[in-house]
């Protein structure tokens, strides 16, 4: 029963983090894992500037209406 809590709180959280537009750095480590294993992952900073340079625009320019 424990289990079923924690993996509900777990699904929770990856929602929340979804919901919210931050990255989830798991699951990418977990793709490039098993899709691109020649291949070096980012690092956690280096993945969230791609991140967040992908959702709102590089060079400190934001891409929305307001």
């Amino acid at each position: 029963m424990l289990e079923d809590i924690a993996k509900a709180g777990r699904y929770l959280g990856q929602t929340m983090r979804l919901m919210v537009g931050l990255p989830e750095y798991s699951t990418y480590l977990d793709h490039m894992e098993k899709t691109h294993p020649d291949k070096p992952a980012m690092s956690y900073e280096e993945f969230f500037r791609e991140r967040m340079e992908a959702r709102y625009g590089g060079n400190g320019k934001m891409n929305r209406c307001c």
